[in-house]
């Protein structure tokens, strides 16, 4: 090393020596290390179990799309809030009608359905219109179809030999007839009438035993209404006696049957409405057996809702409301919706774009709305349309 260049910095012999790029370098980093640098000399050892800041809603700068925060509830634009059809109610606790469910099913009317039957062993053949297919509306006393009776050879044998030796008595009682009439006069009165009522008691007989043989009875609808089922009839099927053939029933008069374990309902029972998967029904209490069945009470309720959208034989969930009161907020059955988990829960609206799921207990009111007895608080505003969709958005 020279004596120009001893005892001055590193920095300013590296400057001389040409070597400005490693300046360069150097004074970049200790600029951007001069925030870390500034506090070099702090004790950060109790920063390292602080809590984070909680969740903040988005701004309304920051996006229309909904976003679920991270102590799970949910950010709603407004926008979005009347394109989804955001509805919401205030929660009020008060006093609730009880209920109890009961399982039940769609039977036809017992005053307004039929079912036709074979009274005999025979073979159906087409009626007037043709063969009844389900679906078709008939009036009581129409003609379905007929029944032609079958029977084994032996029998058929029996039969027509019955058949002559009946067309034999009745050609032996008419010529008397016909000859006590030609000596009416010289003939008592009394025999005439005895001979005349032989020869008809021989035709009708001869006229039942050939209808036994060749003839087919028809088959008459025992009530106005739709035929459900026909049992896949088909012309020249062969069917047994008592067989069932035809079952009608009337759309507009049909009824739920609901089975009570409580045999006290019955007499604690105000209204009833039944849930038909989505459908909603409203029942009329009939009546009650006294007998049980399955160890538990058959309960009769007729439908009263026009055209209901239900079948025969449909299972529905009965709810019959009490004399007994409850505590609770009555809310639509729209309110209700369930977690990823399971969990039923509501929807309360906490502040203007901002929603929180609330976890409830509840029991049905009737088929159309619930009453919420825990999770909820007066003056709360609760979703009760578009709960579903609030619940689909991760």
């Amino acid at each position: 090393m020279s004596e120009e260049n001893r005892g001055q910095t590193p920095i300013l012999r590296s400057i001389k020596l040409g070597s400005v790029p490693y300046f360069l370098v150097a004074w970049t980093a200790l600029s951007l290390s001069g925030a870390a640098l500034a506090h070099g000399d702090e004790d950060h050892s109790q920063d390292k179990g602080a809590p984070t800041a909680a969740p903040q809603a988005p701004t309304p700068g920051a996006g229309a799309a909904p976003q679920r925060l991270a102590d799970a509830s949910l950010w709603l634009p407004k926008a979005v809030q009347r394109q989804l059809g955001i509805r919401t109610r205030l929660a009020e606790i008060g006093e609730q009608a009880a209920t109890v469910e009961l399982n039940g099913k769609v039977i036809a009317d017992p005053g307004s359905s039929g079912r036709v039957q074979a009274t005999f062993a025979g073979s159906v053949m087409p009626g007037p219109r043709g063969m009844p297919a389900p679906g078709r509306r008939v009036k009581k006393g129409e003609v379905l179809a007929f029944l032609r009776p079958v029977s084994s050879a032996i029998e058929r044998g029996n039969q027509k030999s019955q058949l002559a030796e009946l067309e034999a008595q009745l050609a032996i009682a008419d010529g008397r007839v016909r000859r006590f009439e030609q000596l009416e006069g010289a003939v008592p009165q009394k025999e005439i009438d005895a001979a005349r009522i032989e020869r008809a008691a021989l035709q009708k007989r001869r006229a039942f035993v050939s209808a036994s043989i060749d003839s087919a009875e028809p088959l008459l609808a025992s009530a106005t209404g739709v035929i459900s089922a026909s049992h896949h009839l088909v012309a020249g099927q062969v069917v047994d006696a008592k067989e069932l053939l035809f079952e009608i029933v009337d759309p507009a008069h049909l009824a739920v049957e609901a089975l009570a374990y409580d045999v006290s309902i019955a007499k604690t029972l105000v209204s009833a409405s039944a849930l038909a998967e989505q459908t909603s029904l409203e029942l009329q209490f009939v009546g009650g057996g006294q007998q049980l069945r399955e160890q538990a009470l058959p309960l009769l309720f007729r439908i009263t809702t026009r055209d209901a959208a239900v079948a025969v034989g449909q299972p529905v969930k009965v709810i019959v409301r009490t004399a007994q009161g409850i505590k609770g907020a009555a809310l639509p059955r729209s309110a209700l919706t369930k977690t990823g988990v399971g969990d039923t829960v509501v929807w309360v609206h906490a502040e203007a774009e901002r929603f929180v799921a609330r976890r409830v207990r509840h029991q049905s009111l009737d088929a159309a709305s619930v009453a919420i007895t825990e999770g909820l608080a007066t003056g709360e505003r609760v979703v009760v349309e578009g709960a579903g969709l609030l619940s689909q958005v991760r």
